[in-house]
C-alpha cells in the first residue's frame, strides 16, 4: 500500500523509539530500578515511544511553532489517526519533562551508530534565549544562561559543542553556558573522549591539551593566531583544515531546518529537550551535509 513520505518516516521513527524504550524498560527491571524517570502523577493516555515520536518528527516536519503543530497536525490533522489517544496541548507540555532522560539517552544511542571514521570537524554553535535588550529582565534561564561571545557578537544563553566526521553524522555533543570558551579543558575532554585519528578545528580550539590529546591517538589540527609563528602542515591537512565548512552547514541546518534555537521557551527543561529532539531529527535526516576525502 503506497504510504506518503511523511509517514513512512513518522512509522520508521516510533519503530526505533518504541523498540528502544521497551529494551530500556528491561534494562531496568532486571536492574531491580523501577521507573526512576517517571514522575508521580496522572497517567497519560499516550505511551512514552508516542510522546517522543511527536517531539521529534515536530523538528522533521519543519514547522517552526510547536503549539501549531501539535495542534494542526496531532490533534486534528495527518497525525490524527497515528495517536488516537492524543492528550490537550497543555497535557502534552506537562509530559516532556519526564521524557528528558530517555530523550538524552537515545541521543547518545544515535551518536555511538555514527561511522569512527577517523576524521572528525568541531565547533560550536550559540543558542540564544533570549534578545540582548532583554538580557535584564530574562527569568526563565536565571543561574543557567550566561553571557557569551560568538563570530557574529555578544548574546546570552546556552552553547552547543559539536563533533561530527565527513558525512555530517554527530559523533558527540555536549551543551554548555554560553561563556565557556570552545578549548575549554573539561568540555575538551568530554567532546573528543574515545576519538582516535585527526580533528579539524578553527583557531579557536587552541589548547593546552594538545600533548594529552596526543597520546590518547587524537591530532588536533587548528588554525593559528595572527602573533603566532607558522608551522609546516602535511598538505592532505591543510586541505582537509579548508573542509572545516561541513560543520557550518550542519550548524546551519540545525537553526533553519531543525529549529533547535529560538527564545520562545518558557521551561529551561523543555527547552533542552527540544534541543536533544532536533539533534536526533537531524540524525534521521537523509541529506545530511557530507564532504569527499
Amino acid at each position: 500500500m503506497y504510504r506518503p513520505k511523511y509517514e513512512e518516516k513518522l512509522i520508521h521513527m516510533f519503530i526505533l523509539l518504541d523498540d528502544f524504550c521497551k529494551a530500556f524498560r528491561t534494562w531496568q527491571e532486571s536492574k531491580q530500578m523501577g521507573n526512576v524517570l517517571k514522575r508521580a502523577g496522572r497517567p497519560s493516555g499516550l505511551s512514552e515511544s508516542e510522546v517522543l515520536t511527536i517531539l521529534i518528527y515536530y523538528h522533521y516536519s519543519g514547522y517552526k511553532c510547536f503549539a501549531y503543530f501539535y495542534r494542526d497536525m496531532v490533534l486534528e490533522g495527518a497525525l490524527k489517526s497515528y495517536f488516537p489517544n492524543a492528550v490537550s496541548y497543555n497535557r502534552f507540555i506537562e509530559l516532556i519533562p519526564d521524557q528528558l532522560a530517555l530523550l538524552y539517552m537515545f541521543l547518545k544511542y544515535c551518536t555511538l551508530s555514527s561511522r569512527r571514521t577517523g576524521t572528525y570537524f568541531a565547533d560550536s554553535k550559540k543558542l540564544p534565549v533570549c534578545h540582548n535588550l532583554r538580557i535584564p529582565s530574562h527569568k526563565v534561564f536565571a543561574g543557567i544562561a550566561q553571557r557569551g561571545k560568538s563570530s557574529t557578537g555578544w548574546f546570552y544563553g546556552l552553547k552547543l559543542h559539536l563533533l561530527i566526521n565527513e558525512y555530517g553524522e554527530i559523533i558527540n555533543f555536549i551543551i554548555t553556558p554560553g561563556n565557556i570558551a570552545d578549548n575549554n579543558d573539561h568540555a575538551l575532554r568530554t567532546l573528543l573522549a574515545g576519538c582516535q585519528g585527526k580533528c579539524y578545528a578553527d583557531k579557536g580550539y587552541l589548547t593546552k591539551l594538545f600533548e594529552e590529546l596526543y597520546a590518547q591517538g587524537l591530532h588536533l589540527i587548528t588554525k593559528i593566531r595572527k602573533n603566532m609563528k607558522n608551522k609546516l602542515m602535511l598538505f592532505s591537512d591543510k586541505i582537509k583544515l579548508k573542509k572545516r565548512g561541513l560543520i557550518e552547514s550542519v550548524n546551519d541546518l540545525l537553526m533553519t531546518v531543525f529549529d533547535i534555537d529560538h527564545t520562545r521557551h518558557r521551561s529551561p527543561v523543555n527547552a533542552i529537550a527540544h534541543a536533544f529532539s532536533g539533534l536526533i531529527a537531524y540524525s534521521f535526516y537523509e541529506q545530511k551535509p557530507s564532504v569527499f576525502i
